[in-house]
C-alpha cells in the first residue's frame, strides 16, 4: 500500500470512455486523484510527453507515486487491488472470468459500434458542422444489438453485470453506454433489452456515475 501522499494522477481527456471508467473506480475506492488532461487529436499529434507515458498514444495513462501504468482493464484492476474501499472483483474464479468476459467483449466489439459508429455519426457530427454518416450507422445498428444481447445474456441479475454487487465491469461498461444512449438509435436499441434496461436505470442513480455526470 502506497502512503496517502502519492495522489494517483490519471492523464488523458475527461470525454474519454476509458478515462471515465478508471475514475468511476477510484471514485467507487473513495481515492483522491487528479485528473490531468491530454489531447491526443491535438493538431500537432499526440504529445511528446504523453507518448513517453503511452507508447502507443492512447488513454488514459496512470501514474501512483514511482509506479506507471497504461490499459485501462490494469488500471482499473490494479485501482481495485491497491487501495482500501469496497471490492470491485468477485473472488469466486468463475464470476471473475465473466467480468473479464464481458469486459472483453466491451472493448473489442461494443466500444467502436456504439461510440464511433453510432454516438458519434448521430450526436458528435451535427454539433461539428459535419454530415452523419448514415451508412456506416445503419450498418453500425445490427451489431450494436448483438453487443447488447449478448451482454443481457450473461447477466445473472437485473442490477448488475456480473453477480450480485457492482463491479469492474458495470464501471468500464456505463461510459460506453451513457454516450449510446444520447442517440435515439441507442435509446431504442437498449429499450429491446429489458434487464440492460434495468440495469442502466440503477447505474444512472449511481452515486459515483452521477458525480462524473455520465448518467
Amino acid at each position: 500500500m502506497f502512503p496517502p501522499s502519492d495522489l494517483p494522477i490519471v492523464y488523458g481527456a475527461a470525454y474519454s470512455v476509458y478515462v471515465c471508467a478508471v475514475r468511476l473506480a477510484l471514485e467507487e475506492k473513495g481515492v483522491a486523484y487528479e485528473l490531468v488532461e491530454v489531447d491526443v487529436f491535438a493538431p500537432g499529434g499526440v504529445p511528446s510527453d504523453h507518448l513517453r507515458r503511452h507508447p502507443f498514444g492512447r488513454i488514459p495513462s496512470f501514474r501512483h507515486g514511482a509506479f506507471e501504468l497504461y490499459e485501462s482493464g490494469a488500471i482499473e484492476r490494479y485501482i481495485d487491488e491497491a487501495f482500501a474501499g469496497p471490492t470491485l472483483q468477485p473472488a469466486a474464479p468463475q464470476a471473475r472470468a465473466r467480468l473479464n468476459q464481458i469486459t472483453g467483449l466491451l472493448d473489442n466489439y461494443a466500444y467502436r459500434t456504439l461510440v464511433w459508429d453510432i454516438y458519434v455519426e448521430r450526436v458528435s457530427a451535427p454539433k461539428e458542422g459535419r454530415v452523419s454518416d448514415e451508412a456506416r450507422l445503419q450498418a453500425a445498428l445490427p451489431r450494436a444489438a448483438r453487443c447488447l444481447g449478448a451482454i443481457e445474456d450473461l447477466m445473472e441479475s437485473d442490477h448488475w453485470l456480473v453477480g450480485t454487487a457492482l463491479s469492474l465491469a458495470d464501471l468500464h461498461a456505463v461510459p460506453m453506454i451513457g454516450y449510446f444512449v444520447q442517440a435515439s438509435e441507442g435509446r431504442d436499441l437498449l429499450a429491446q433489452h429489458p434487464r440492460l434496461t434495468t440495469w442502466w436505470e440503477g447505474m444512472q442513480g449511481h452515486s459515483s456515475v452521477e458525480r462524473l455526470k455520465l448518467g
